[in-house]
């Protein structure tokens, strides 16, 4: 059985290539309301409401 080493003619990773995005957090709608039907939302300073409907849908408004 050979061992083989590296590959040193193998193509060199460029410096200018994107590593891949870290996942961003999930989060459900429950631990947002938290057993409630809205929740204010604090964004670059305005107040958002992010709401739960009969329906089971999400309206986010301003």
């Amino acid at each position: 059985m050979e061992n083989r080493t590296s590959d040193t003619t193998a193509p060199q990773r460029l410096h200018s290539e994107k590593e891949p995005a870290a996942r961003p957090p999930v989060l459900t709608s429950s631990e947002l309301l938290q057993g409630g039907r809205f929740v204010e939302i604090r964004h670059n300073g305005e107040v958002y409401r992010l709401q739960a409907t009969r329906l089971g849908k999400l309206i986010l408004t301003k």
